[in-house]
């Protein structure tokens, strides 16, 4: 089907636009083999996984606690009411598919030429994580039958396990080439990490770990948590090795940062229309507030110095703009700002669980003031979690300098609070997922909401709409309209699907 082979102009439109290289130009395709070229493929399709990270999960932040729909608008039945059907939420589908086709290209031509193994390495990984989102959402998705158009029109859905389980299988397969002698590193065309190949080893193998926390809670004994013992010693994603998108955003039409563009304000300085309608969610505001955390006004906008207010999640009466605070500027730091797509907090929260459920052992490497020293695979599980604490409040910007960061860090975890402090908190897992829940907040409203499926952590409220269809938040989305439309005899072997009680395989 196109779905699995055509890429969208629209998906590159924004990325390709703002990025300085001529590599990026619409004049070339980058799913036609003959007339790419690695160094563009790779680049266009990078970015476009940034738009996507960010630019299609605004109902999963309502759902996280995170934010409300405004009172200046009529109320989001979708949102606030559940009553959504097969069209509500297609965007996330199309373009994910989009994305990944752009991988398989590059994948499939790099294969050809040893010279290229990093750069099959990349696409590699970059496939395993974006059918990790796709199997997080919808469970089932075609897999091993999809990108075969010429054989293959109609691709069969492989088991949501099955997937995880192969993509724990393609990890280790780009680690193995990353690096290969004689490979032409990527440069520039690399707009995460320049061709740092020791790098995306890291971003590789936390994806692994997130793979192997995801399946954990409900299957302690399942391979992918083996698999991630195995390469503990590669390290994970630290402060300096924060997976970050940049092309060359500008604040310039086409060429901003895509958070910025959506939740921000465009060039001409006027907030997006995403910026008007999102609001902040009372629920983490006053979570953030009760607990003496600074990050409450850099996740929120203040309306008058010092007042951040949040409307309650399907509140009929919910208040106007005038009254609630928009997203804040820790999130909105400037069109210029680079995009990160998995960052240094989650990953040494998932280490921090990690340890503190047994799968990897203790030690030392914990830092005085909280952060881990050199990326360490595996420190106290005290350590790890302070440490996401650190990279929390330093990627928010909470002091003004790094150093200042860290002591405002270190102020907060040392409270004899529970879920704060390490030693005040009774529940450990408890604890390390409420934090990994604020650390996740903006950038990351999904992978917030996949951590409460999981573990239940923190006890999020539903909506008080009183039309809402279930008194329960969703436990999935429908597949898309354009699968009902044109896959309907491998859709329906999935059978009848409950939004309030069918569940992603790993989900408690």
């Amino acid at each position: 089907m196109k779905k699995y082979v055509l890429i969208l102009a629209a998906f590159f439109t924004a990325g390709i636009s703002g990025c300085k290289k001529d590599y990026l130009s619409l004049e070339t395709n980058p799913n036609t083999p003959s007339a790419t070229t690695p160094q563009l493929t790779l680049a266009a399709a990078l970015n476009a996984t940034a738009s996507n990270v960010v630019g299609q999960y605004n109902y999963y932040g309502v759902w996280a606690g995170y934010w409300t729909t405004s009172g200046n608008y009529v109320p989001n039945s979708t949102i606030n009411q559940y009553q959504f059907t097969p069209t509500s939420f297609q965007g996330d589908w199309t373009a994910w598919y989009a994305n990944l086709t752009n991988y398989n290209a590059l994948q499939v031509l790099a294969s050809k030429d040893p010279k290229l193994a990093d750069y099959q390495a990349i696409a590699m990984v970059m496939k395993a994580y974006g059918f990790q989102v796709l199997v997080d959402q919808y469970n089932d998705v075609p897999y091993t039958q999809a990108f075969q158009p010429s054989t293959i029109v109609f691709p069969a859905y492989d088991k949501g396990v099955d997937i995880y389980h192969d993509l724990g299988k393609q990890l280790d397969a780009a680690i193995a080439l990353m690096g290969t002698a004689g490979a032409v590193a990527p440069g520039s065309d690399d707009i995460v990490y320049q061709g740092d190949m020791s790098k995306w080893t890291k971003f590789a193998n936390t994806l692994k770990l997130k793979l192997a926390m995801r399946v954990f809670t409900k299957t302690p004994g399942d391979e992918l948590v083996a698999k991630a013992v195995a390469t503990e010693s590669l390290g994970y994603i630290d402060e300096s090795s924060a997976a970050i998108v940049n092309p060359g955003y500008s604040n310039q039409t086409g060429k901003q940062n895509p958070f910025y563009a959506n939740y921000g304000a465009g060039p001409d300085g006027n907030p997006s229309a995403n910026n008007v309608y999102f609001r902040a969610n009372a629920f983490a505001v006053n979570f953030l507030n009760n607990n003496n955390d600074p990050r409450a006004a850099r996740l929120y906008a203040p309306n008058t110095p010092g007042v951040i207010r949040g409307n309650i999640f399907g509140d009929p009466n919910v208040q106007t703009n005038s009254f609630t605070s928009a997203i804040g500027p820790g999130l909105n730091k400037s069109a210029s700002q680079g995009q990160p797509i998995l960052g240094a907090p989650e990953s040494l929260f998932l280490q921090a669980e990690a340890v503190n459920s047994g799968i990897f052992p203790a030690s030392s490497t914990g830092l005085s003031d909280g952060s881990i020293a050199n990326g360490a695979a595996a420190g106290s599980a005290q350590a790890l979690y302070e440490g996401g604490i650190t990279a929390s409040f330093e990627d928010l910007g909470v002091g003004s300098t790094k150093a200042l960061s860290d002591a405002a860090a270190l102020a907060y975890f040392t409270q004899s609070t529970n879920n704060i402090g390490w030693t005040s908190s009774g529940n450990k897992e408890a604890a390390i997922i409420t934090q990994k829940w604020i650390a996740l907040d903006g950038y990351f409203n999904f992978e917030g909401y996949n951590e409460y499926r999981r573990t239940g952590f923190p006890a999020l409220p539903s909506s008080i709409d009183p039309a809402a269809i279930s008194p329960t938040l969703p436990t999935r989305i429908p597949y898309p309209q354009t699968e009902l439309s044109t896959n309907a005899g491998n859709l329906s072997k999935e059978g009848t699907l409950n939004y309030f009680s069918s569940k992603i395989f790993w989900a408690k």
